[in-house]
């Protein structure tokens, strides 16, 4: 299974730093910390592109939910032309129709909402990425100062050690904020004998509404 944004910034968050002070000891650390800030160049660009996909579904559930008020206004208006000819068939259909977007629209505005916070979420992640990249670019220069600087392979050896733990210390779950996220709402199970009868009392209930609005419709222009 792939790495979702969120797991990945967590791990780039907070186990990054730690995880370059175990590396040390057997890779060049000026090695092990560039692909670190590679791996949160790849995260950055991966998770802007999940930033455009929920800014393009944004748009379509917005515009679709457009399209549907647009929609319910024009049937609104013709159920008045049919009651007004006495044309119950074509006003039963128009009401049905309304009845239809009326279950379509709370739909398309979670969507918009989820896509919304979601787009917000995904923001933050880019900051707080771009962030740590400057923090590790630091680091990273730092570490290199600090090895020019040396006198000698022994005083080398003692800063290198001293200056990676010291920075791990310093760096460690800074960003831990960054991956609160929202529990879901368990969904509800209905057995398979009570599902027909649950089919029935819907479509029941759905019958007696059309009738409720046609009998109002008329009772409107008597």
């Amino acid at each position: 299974m792939n790495e979702s944004i969120t797991s990945r910034v967590a791990r780039l968050m907070s186990g990054s730093v730690n995880a370059l002070v175990d590396a040390v000891e057997n890779a060049s650390p000026e090695l092990v910390m560039e692909q670190a800030i590679r791996e949160i160049d790849s995260a950055i660009a991966d998770t802007q592109a999940e930033l455009g996909q929920q800014i393009a579904q944004k748009h379509l559930a917005s515009k679709k939910l457009i399209e549907e008020n647009n929609r319910y206004e024009v049937l609104a208006e013709q159920l008045h032309v049919a009651v007004a000819n006495s044309r119950d068939d074509l006003a039963e259909a128009g009401i049905a129709e309304q009845i239809d977007i009326e279950a379509r629209m709370p739909v398309l505005e979670l969507s918009i909402a989820n896509a919304t916070a979601r787009e917000k979420e995904l923001e933050g992640f880019i900051q707080a990425l771009q962030a740590k990249k400057r923090e590790m670019k630091s680091e990273l220069n730092a570490f290199l100062q600090t090895r020019a600087a040396s006198v000698s392979a022994t005083s080398v050896a003692s800063k290198q050690g001293d200056s990676a733990a010291d920075k791990a210390n310093r760096a460690g779950a800074s960003f831990d904020r960054v991956l609160e996220k929202a529990t879901g709402i368990a969904g509800r199970d209905v057995s398979l004998t009570s599902a027909s009868k649950l089919a029935e009392l819907d479509e029941l209930a759905r019958h007696n509404r059309i009738a409720e609005r046609l009998a109002a419709l008329k009772a409107e222009q008597s």
